[in-house]
């Protein structure tokens, strides 16, 4: 049967809407209404302001009393942005940015989540969160049409950093995800992050890399086309997806969004936090010029963490946290190794150090000056 919701899905791809609809129905998946309720009256309720990436709200690292409930609001936005000179991309967010939003909360924790999706909007969404346990991660249970709303509770009960993301059934999904739809939340442990020893760690501030792999047709010239909306670019864009070969990799949903003026900033002697999600391919972030202290590489924090990483794993559909702290000033590069992604399709990331230059850890020993060419290398030689 052909619904309101299938008119909403856009011409591009009416004839799969009536049985992509059938199956993202949460009220045809399941039935909730039986299920005990459960009193939560007595907990604290904290309201949060979530901020745009790279950066993330106020919170505390170690929990100072019983568990609370942590209210958030999220409104989807699906809006046209650039992601590089040349290229746009019609993309679907959460709050309006790309990755969404850095969510943190403490382990046995309840999230409650608001989610918008304003009549504007062209398409059916939702959100998955991979740390929230059954309804295929709170899927189910969000699907909202243009113009609705809807609250999900779920309890934290593992601590980690984890993948949230638009899963809203069937072809839909990938889709939407590398449209942009996509973030993260971080689950302390109560009594905070601690070492390979058990010993307590702390940071000084948290970076959260969303990086994105984004398929944006071309033209017969060869230039990157733009459309009217998301229904229009639907199936060029499904032609390039399947192909499997990613047009940009980015940071933060834009090449450069990392870099230059927008470049992160730290000082000599801080430890930072890096958070990195994939939410669909897998990437290998390396700080050059520096290490990682202390990995979570799989973001699991009942894991006991690698130590001296060069470079870490992080798997498809998943987030990873390292501990860093900056002993040389300079300008340090964040990148995904894979380097034809960072050079040439913008997995890049600057960090500007401050501080004092430790000529213990680094020196020039010699400055650079021309050489006998005909002598050179003759006392290594045996």
């Amino acid at each position: 049967m052909i619904t309101r919701r299938t008119a909403l899905l856009g011409t591009a791809f009416l004839a799969s809407a009536p049985a992509l609809i059938k199956t993202a129905n949460a009220e045809e998946i399941m039935d909730t209404s039986d299920a005990k309720p459960v009193d939560l009256s007595a907990l604290k309720r904290v309201k949060h302001k979530l901020v745009k990436p790279p950066f993330v709200h106020p919170h505390e690292q170690i929990a100072t009393g019983d568990p609370v409930i942590h209210e958030f609001e999220m409104k989807i936005i699906e809006k046209e942005i650039q992601v590089d000179d040349d290229a746009y991309l019609q993309a679907m967010t959460f709050n309006g940015s790309v990755p969404g939003p850095l969510m943190v909360v403490h382990e046995g924790d309840y999230v409650e989540l608001t989610l918008y999706n304003p009549p504007e909007n062209l398409m059916q969404h939702n959100i998955d969160f991979h740390s929230a346990t059954g309804a295929l991660g709170g899927g189910s249970l969000t699907l909202v049409n243009p113009g609705e709303k809807t609250v999900l509770r779920f309890k934290a009960t593992r601590p980690g950093t984890f993948v949230y993301h638009c899963a809203p059934g069937g072809p839909m999904i990938p889709w939407h995800v590398v449209s942009g739809m996509s973030g993260a939340i971080m689950i302390l442990p109560r009594d905070g992050l601690s070492d390979h020893n058990g010993n307590p760690v702390s940071y000084d501030q948290v970076f959260y890399i969303g990086e994105n792999d984004f398929y944006i047709p071309k033209d017969a010239d060869g230039n990157y086309k733009r459309y009217e909306d998301v229904g229009e670019s639907y199936p060029e864009t499904l032609e390039v997806m399947n192909g499997l070969i990613p047009t940009h990799v980015t940071f933060n949903g834009k090449v450069g969004a990392l870099t230059g003026d927008n470049a992160l900033t730290a000082k000599q002697g801080e430890n930072v936090l890096f958070v990195h999600s994939q939410a669909n391919r897998d990437s290998r972030p390396h700080l050059i010029g520096g290490h990682g202290d202390l990995v979570w590489e799989a973001g699991k924090f009942n894991n006991i963490p690698e130590r001296d990483l060069e470079t870490w794993f992080i798997r498809g559909g998943s987030a990873g946290a390292a501990l860093y702290e900056f002993l040389q000033p300079g300008v340090y590069a964040y990148v995904n190794h894979n380097l034809i992604e960072a050079v040439n399709l913008g997995a890049t990331a600057h960090v500007i150090v401050e501080g004092e230059w430790n000529n213990d850890l680094m020196a020039q020993v010699v400055a650079p000056t021309e050489y006998d060419v005909m002598h050179e290398g003759r006392t290594a030689l045996p």
